[in-house]
């Protein structure tokens, strides 16, 4: 949903909530026993789930309700990573914001924040030293603080990265990483020279194929920041060579990208249908959930030709401004960033912990440690295109502009429609 008509429908859901005196009308409340119910919404089947960061979570949840047996409960309210934030718009838009939900940082929190719908956590953070647990103390919630106030909790790092299949590299006779895009193309043409599809991705969930054009859009110089103030169009010559990049090497997809979904691209990888996955570091946990036996011959590499430059972010954890039981939401999102999760986020997930935690490298996937030298080597980070330009709207508006041109629309005519959106919705304002 964009984020002006969102913004709108929750702002509007919030004033009749309080015009009627109601509050949200959630069941979250007091049982009969004097237990404090609350509920947690999370974009991932908690009981059918492979992935080990999701398994985790599970973890955490069941750890939770036992150790506050009797005081606190939370019953998670789970969905898929494709139907998440339509689902949980709706339920906020009808006054059933879950007690604590989910986000990513950027516009997507934004839409929480500028209606009320997410809590301030500042005070809660600073009140017993939550906050220097984390690695650079206040610092680490950059991402998540609007107006020197911080509105969510990060639980981990994701750095996105090449996935690579070491015996199909092996193969078909590559012997080094590519650094460029030339060595890019040319090791995508030995592979397929080799019978192999050499890139598995999605673009049938759009922010995965907006990820590579992200970085190509990085490797050109786009300056989001000048577009977004008008500075600089997406009509400029380093978007259309970014554009047509993603042209390019879209040649080497399989054949199915435009309608497979984020999950079955991944599958295709590590069920070795393909040579070559462009994803974040999250996917380590459904790669080595699904199919333990490949970790073996995962690799990982930086995405080349970016000069140093990485994509990172973190999931993150909001509180709901009008839950009824705020301590036992806090409890529980102190749970997930504790010693035991963040351990697990690492050795078992293989995630970047946000914490102090001191965790065992020998026993975290192997691919862990290739992220690390990602992020050891990287000069910089950005974020998503669809999380970091000047709106929600907008980043979808980036989202659905790749889309297009990857089914076939003109890049100039893409690009025409992407300024046009800008003209009417972000430089007029």
């Amino acid at each position: 949903m964009k984020k002006r008509i969102l913004a709108l429908l929750l702002t509007a859901a919030m004033t009749v909530s309080m015009l009627t005196g109601c509050g949200d009308s959630k069941s979250t409340s007091a049982s009969a026993d004097g237990v404090q119910e609350i509920t947690w919404m999370f974009w991932d089947d908690l009981d059918a789930t492979e992935d080990l960061i999701s398994k985790g979570y599970k973890e955490t949840v069941d750890r939770f309700n036992k150790d506050y047996e009797g005081v606190y409960h939370v019953t998670p309210i789970t969905t898929n990573l494709e139907e998440y934030y339509p689902k949980l718009n709706a339920m906020v838009a009808a006054g059933e914001t879950p007690d604590c939900f989910i986000v990513s940082p950027g516009p997507n929190l934004d839409v929480y924040v500028e209606p009320g719908v997410a809590a301030d956590l500042t005070s809660y953070l600073k009140a017993d030293g939550w906050m220097d647990t984390f690695n650079g103390g206040e610092g680490a919630f950059s991402q998540q603080t609007y107006d020197g106030k911080i509105y969510a909790v990060p639980l981990n790092i994701a750095a996105a990265c090449v996935f690579y299949n070491t015996e199909m590299f092996s193969t078909a006779g590559i012997t080094e990483m590519p650094t460029d895009w030339d060595g890019m193309l040319s090791a995508c043409q030995k592979l397929q020279d080799a019978g192999y599809t050499p890139i598995t991705i999605s673009a049938g969930t759009a922010w995965c194929l907006s990820m590579l054009a992200g970085y190509l859009c990085d490797s050109e110089g786009v300056d989001t920041a000048a577009i977004d103030a008008g500075t600089a169009s997406w009509t400029d010559a380093n978007v259309v060579n970014a554009a047509n990049k993603l042209v390019e090497i879209s040649k080497y997809f399989q054949p199915t990208a435009a309608g497979d979904t984020n999950d079955v691209a991944t599958a295709n990888f590590y069920n070795e249908e393909a040579a070559m996955l462009i994803q974040g570091s999250w996917a380590i946990a459904q790669i080595n959930g699904s199919n333990p036996d490949f970790e073996d011959k995962c690799g990982v590499f930086a995405f080349p030709g970016t000069d140093g430059r990485v994509i990172a972010k973190s999931d993150s954890l909001a509180m709901s401004a009008s839950t009824e039981h705020p301590e036992a939401v806090i409890a529980f999102m102190k749970y997930f960033t504790d010693d035991t999760a963040q351990k697990y986020t690492a050795e078992v997930g293989g995630k970047i912990p946000v914490t102090k935690v001191e965790y065992d490298a020998s026993k975290a996937p192997a691919q862990l440690a290739y992220v690390m030298d990602v992020f050891g080597n990287a000069k910089s980070t950005f974020g998503f295109y669809n999380e970091s330009l000047a709106s929600t709207e907008a980043g979808a508006a980036f989202d659905d502009t790749m889309v297009s041109i990857y089914l076939g629309t003109p890049v100039e005519e893409g690009l025409e429609s992407l300024e046009d959106f800008y003209k009417n919705n972000v430089w007029k304002k």
